[in-house]
Parts: C-alpha cells; structure tokens; sequence
C-alpha cells in the first residue's frame, strides 16, 4: 500500500508538532503546512486544534486555510479532525457567542451541562464505546481509555454520524464522521497505544486499506 501525502494544517492554534510526531511513531510521514498551495495538493488533510472555537476559526479563515479543507473533503480526499479540530467540522458553536465553522458536518458544538459530581472541563482518562463499525476504531475495544481535555462536545443533526461515545454524565460523541470525513474529540498523541492504534487506523483507511 502507498502512503498518501498527508499534511498537518497549521493554522496557528495546535499541538501540531506533537501530532506529527505520533504519526510518525506509526511509520506515517507528515508535513505540518501552513501554505494553501501544499494543502490544495495535499491527498490527505489533517486538523488538529486546542483552545477556543472562535479563535481557531478565525486563524483557520485569516490564513486562507478553510477553503482548502472544504475543498479537500469535497472532493472525497480524506480529512481527520483532531480535538478543536472535530468541532470546526461542524456548522456553529456557542463556545462564547456563537461562532460558525466549516459545516463538513451537520449540528452544533455546546458546552456540557453543570452537573453535580462533573467539572468542566472533561479531563484525563476516559472510556471509548463504538456506536457503529468504522475503519478507524480497527482493533479498538469497547472501553478501552483515551485523554481528554475539553468543555464542549459535539451534538451531530445525524445520529448516523456518530462512530463512538463517551460517557461523561451524559454520553457524548466522541468519534465522528461521514464518508471520507472523520474525526476524533479525544487527543490521540496522550492516549498511549490507543491514540497510536486509531491514527495507525487512519493512515492505513486513508491509504485504501481494507476495513477490519
């Protein structure tokens, strides 16, 4: 199987280094780019992203870099959003004020409800439940841990989006996607052999590997 050009968008709001670095732990090459023409070329997208909704939007539109990402999951390329970066895929969020995002994917970004026994943010070791089989979750098992860190979740228009949950006083969605689109709320480089096994996934889905 032939690797594909993968990127790493660098807008300006990310662990982009530490992203690329667990790609490279699964034998993935990937070049962080914050020019339009490498990711126009590129054969496979990257988002990754921390902090505020608004702020990486903004970022992400000043550098020009939201057209070659819809234009990327347009034409069947495949795009993997990582933290911030699921959420962006989405139409808006209400993370202070309401922000607009890429609209790759239909719904909304809310915060999580205060709750008695809860803090927000959601942070540390947390449990993974597949809602549906996906070449991504290949040799992921029920309950298995990831690392999170994050106030707000993502609320899909289409339940048949939704690849897998997490409970946090409520379930919520934790692997997203539709197509050649798919996204992960979780951050795959602090999840130890289960972040590494799901862009292990990734890598090989996007390169045309069977689903498993």
């Amino acid at each position: 199987m032939t690797q594909p050009k993968l990127v790493i968008v660098d807008y300006g709001v990310g662990n982009f280094r530490n992203v690329q670095k667990a790609f490279e732990a699964v034998g993935a090459a990937a070049e962080i780019t914050d020019s339009v023409q490498t990711v126009e070329a590129a054969e496979v997208v990257v988002l990754p992203g921390v902090g505020a909704f608004g702020d990486a939007m903004r970022h992400l539109r000043e550098r020009g870099l939201d057209q070659p990402v819809l234009a990327a999951a347009r034409a069947g390329k495949p795009v993997f959003g990582i933290c911030v970066g699921l959420q962006l895929l989405f139409e808006e969020s209400e993370e202070m004020g309401r922000h607009e995002g890429l609209g790759i994917l239909p719904g909304k970004i809310v915060r999580f409800p205060n709750r008695p026994g809860f803090v927000v943010p959601h942070m540390g070791w947390n449990q993974i439940e597949p809602a549906r089989p996906h070449p991504l979750l290949r040799r992921v098992n029920s309950g298995d841990f990831a690392y999170f860190a994050h106030s707000y979740y993502a609320v899909p228009a289409n339940p048949a989006d939704i690849i897998a949950c997490t409970d946090y006083g409520q379930l919520f969605p934790t692997v997203v996607g539709r197509d050649n689109v798919c996204a992960i709320q979780f951050h795959p480089e602090k999840s130890q052999q289960v972040g590494l096994q799901i862009l292990r996934n990734f890598v090989e889905w996007a390169g045309g590997g069977e689903e498993g």
